[in-house]
């Protein structure tokens, strides 16, 4: 079977507007997570976010585009140019045709629904008609991957779906299909979100899901800690550029990693709790691993979906041990999500980006604030420090309400496929 590789990275995180300071954030345990600065949100119980610093989008866009993009298209735009240029894929010298794009989002253009709503509020009882003519076409949740489309000229398959916190790895899955089914030679593909609003943080307060520790709000993203109290809710957009192995020869082109495979399972239980006993969690691993011919034994590193709430972290653990068995004990895991806190529908493209980065670099990141560890939480989460370690091949977990579970499968480039070297 031909391999689907992995040529590109780009990124826009709470800890960095590019991949290379994304990561080297990500290896010192640096944290993204501080008080929110996009509105007052002093009422609030959670007041904390992992916002995306010092992000101007008039970089990134000329005044018309930025007039029609929301927030979440506006980040998926940036990660998508740097992930191409990354790839040293040369659009004008490419059949456009051939090139596809599949970007998710979980959420999506709140805050640009919010204001559309605030805009037709008039205190004096009438309705004011001063909504953007632009305002439908930024908000829908297919415009980030239209907008990167657009900003890249390629005319092969766009798509879009929403699979909650699950949304940015199964990007990566569609994407890996269309370039197998012949759709495709190269699809750039990952998962953006933009919504840190007041009434999402309303709406996740009532529910009881985010931390509370405003305090200290680097500490708040608490993953495997007996003391964590909730998530940390964050934004960002992570895109990757995947190529079949015929077409990135033929192009002198290097990889990061091979995109092996993936599952995806329902836990079918609940809107937003995880089925308790992490089956469902755990059978989208061990499918990911039969279709992709891994063995748990040859298992190197996990990134966990490691979201800092009671219920996620516990089931998890007991997926990836019903799943791995008694390999569970030899396997690095760790979560990001404790410095930038949870990116929503790009959560799953970071994951892949980092387990890429750590076949290429031969480090994992660490998982920061673990200090009081959880007896239900037993395995090897890299804690406080990064590790190296060598990894050929890594898994990525992303599992989101509803009960979705998708679990991706990277490996080194194979023979063939030149390695990505540490620049």
């Amino acid at each position: 079977m031909e391999q689907v590789l992995v040529t590109g990275l780009g990124a826009i995180t709470p800890v960095g507007r590019d991949v290379p300071n994304t990561w080297s954030a990500l290896l010192a345990g640096k944290s993204g997570i501080g008080p929110i600065s996009s509105f007052d949100a002093s009422r609030l119980s959670t007041r904390i976010a992992g916002e995306v610093k010092d992000f101007d989008p008039s970089e990134v866009l000329d005044t018309k585009r930025l007039r029609r993009t929301a927030r979440v298209s506006q980040f998926a735009v940036a990660a998508a140019r740097e992930a191409v240029a990354d790839a040293a894929l040369d659009l004008e010298g490419e059949d456009r045709s051939r090139i596809g794009v599949v970007v998710n989002t979980a959420v999506g253009a709140m805050g640009e629904v919010e204001r559309a709503a605030r805009t037709l509020d008039d205190p004096h009882g009438r309705t004011s008609r001063r909504v953007s003519p632009y305002f439908v076409s930024s908000v829908i949740p297919n415009m980030p991957a239209c907008e990167v489309a657009i900003d890249l000229g390629v005319h092969g398959p766009v798509t879009a779906s929403a699979l909650a916190c699950a949304s940015g790895s199964y990007a990566l899955l569609e994407a890996r299909r269309l370039i197998l089914s012949g759709e495709a030679d190269v699809v750039v593909c990952g998962g953006t979100d933009a919504a840190i609003t007041e009434v999402m943080f309303e709406g996740l307060t009532t529910m009881g899901a985010l931390s509370r520790l405003n305090d200290e709000p680097q500490l708040a993203s608490r993953p495997f800690d007996a003391d964590r109290d909730g998530f940390v809710f964050a934004e960002g957009a992570v895109v990757v550029v995947l190529e079949s192995a015929t077409h990135a020869r033929e192009r002198g082109a290097t990889a990061y990693a091979q995109l092996l495979g993936g599952a995806l399972t329902s836990d079918a239980f609940h809107v937003s709790a995880p089925e308790p006993s992490g089956t469902y969690a755990g059978e989208a691993i061990r499918q990911a691993l039969q279709r992709t011919g891994v063995g748990p034994q040859e298992i190197d590193y996990i990134c966990a979906h490691g979201t800092s709430t009671r219920a996620n972290d516990r089931t998890e653990t007991a997926a990836i041990r019903s799943a791995l068995g008694s390999a569970a004990d030899q396997v690095a895991v760790s979560s990001p999500k404790s410095m930038v806190g949870h990116l929503i529908g790009a959560a799953g493209s970071l994951s892949a980006m980092v387990c890429a980065l750590a076949i290429r670099d031969g480090q994992v990141p660490p998982t920061v604030n673990l200090e009081t560890p959880d007896p239900e939480c037993d395995l090897d989460y890299v804690p406080g420090r990064a590790r190296e370690l060598r990894v050929d091949t890594a898994v990525a977990n992303a599992f989101g309400f509803g009960g979705q579970n998708c679990v991706i499968v990277l490996r080194a480039p194979g023979p063939g496929a030149p390695a990505r070297r540490l620049e």
